[in-house]
Formats: C-alpha cells, structure tokens, sequence
C-alpha cells in the first residue's frame, strides 16, 4: 500500500524531511511477506489482524528522513523493505551514522519523548508505522509483544557495544572486515557459505562514516583484502567473499 500523498522539504541540500500525509491501513499482517521478521513473529494470527488495525503502511524515497533526531517521539516503525541507515547530528550540521538497519527491525524505541537519532532511506524503504499510544495499547494487552520489544532493546546495547570496540580498539582492516562480516550475518545467517555474494546500497562514503575512516581508507582496505585472495569486488556495490571464515577472523582481531 502506498502513501496518497508524499512531498518533501530540502534545506542546503541537505537529506529531505518527509512530510506524509493520507497513509492508509495495513492490509493482512497474517500473510506479510516478513511476517516472521521483527515483533510481529511473537504474535498469533488473531493477534495480527489487531495489529493490522493499529499500523499504516508507508514508502519512503531514497534520500528521505522520517524520523528526526529530537523531534517527539509519536510513532514507531517496523521495516519491511529497503536500507535504512541511522545517525546523530551535532549543531553545526555534522552528522555520525551510527548503524545500517534492514528487513525486521523495529525504530523508535526511546526513553523520552524524543527521538536520540535520526533516520534516512538508502534506498527505497518500505514501513509499517504505529502510532505510540496504539502500540502501547497492543503492548499491555499482549505481553509476548512486550518481551519481544525488551528482546529488540537488549540487541541494541549489543549493538552498541560492539560498535563502541569498532570505533576504539580495532585497526581499518578490522572494521572493513566487521562491516563486511556484519552484511553477511544479515543476508545468510549464520549458514555462511564460500564464495558468499552481498549487494548494499550504501556508498562507501556512508560506510566510512559509519567506520570512522576516510572514504580512501576504505577504498585500499578493500583492495588489500582483494590482494589477500579475501574477497572479489563486483560491479555496483557487490562483493564476493571468498573466505568468509577468514574475513570473521580478521573481523575478531584473530588475524592481522
């Protein structure tokens, strides 16, 4: 389902803010192609159609903020489409990407009324968007939802742990490695195979922000790990891995 209306504002060329207007329902959550993605696995078929009632379904362009760091905290979102990646922003208008988020996670988890990040479509994103007061309705009448939303948080302090031993102890060949690692957990799971083939929207700009490194650092990491017989750059933004054993280890800090 598409949103009736979407229009956007720029500012100096800066990622424009969605404004959307006459979103419509959700249809059938029960045959969702990523029903078991996200919080929407902790529920039953019954439950779902509640669920269905309470959501609306968006789409948002590439190069589009829908949710903006600051701004209250009115709804959350489940995404069911696309690359979405995540940042904080300081006053003079730089920003840090703080995460790469895809298929089944669920934003807008916070501790205040306002939003401590900021999100921006890679590509084209597809949401289901519920409103707060909905969804803490659905929470209290469903606690598996609950268990399941306190599941989403705890995987975002690791998540940030991780991310925290990124940026402080591990050298650029460790943090390509990670990032590339990370993208091949979220496609295969953890049935990894060789010659394992990923594709990401993200330019390599995006992914040396997100690693604290510079966009040429990145760039001859790659090369070396090619050199090393590690991995195989494709045409667009594929990589094969060709090692994918190897890569974890170098990603660990197991192997230089």
């Amino acid at each position: 389902m598409m949103p009736s209306s979407l229009t956007a504002e720029n500012t100096a060329g800066r990622p424009r803010r969605l404004v959307i207007a006459g979103m419509e329902g959700c249809t059938n959550c029960a045959i969702c192609e990523v029903r078991a993605h996200g919080v929407c696995s902790a529920l039953r078929d019954d439950e779902l159609e509640r669920l269905a009632r309470a959501a609306v379904r968006m789409t948002v362009p590439p190069g589009h903020i829908f949710i903006e760091e600051g701004s209250r905290a009115t709804d959350f979102f489940n995404v069911t489409g696309g690359t979405v990646k995540l940042f904080k922003s300081l006053p003079d208008g730089r920003r840090q990407i703080t995460g790469f988020v895809s298929v089944g996670h669920f934003l807008g988890l916070a501790v205040s009324d306002r939003y401590a990040f900021g999100a921006e479509a890679i590509d084209q994103v597809k949401l289901c968007r519920f409103s707060r007061p909905k969804l803490e309705g659905m929470i209290e009448e469903f606690p598996r939802m609950e268990r399941r939303l306190l599941a989403e948080a705890a995987n975002e302090l690791v998540t940030a742990q991780d991310q925290m031993l990124l940026l402080g102890r591990k050298t650029a060949r460790e943090r390509v490695a990670s990032f590339l690692y990370g993208q091949l957990e979220n496609h295969y799971g953890d049935a990894i195979p060789p010659n394992a083939q990923i594709s990401f929207p993200m330019t390599r700009a995006d992914i040396a922000d997100f690693l604290g490194l510079t966009v040429e650092t990145v760039s001859r990491t790659l090369s070396g790990l090619r050199k090393d017989g590690l991995v195989t750059l494709n045409a667009g933004h594929g990589i094969t891995v060709i090692s994918p054993v190897r890569l974890e280890a170098i990603a660990r800090g197991g192997e230089s």
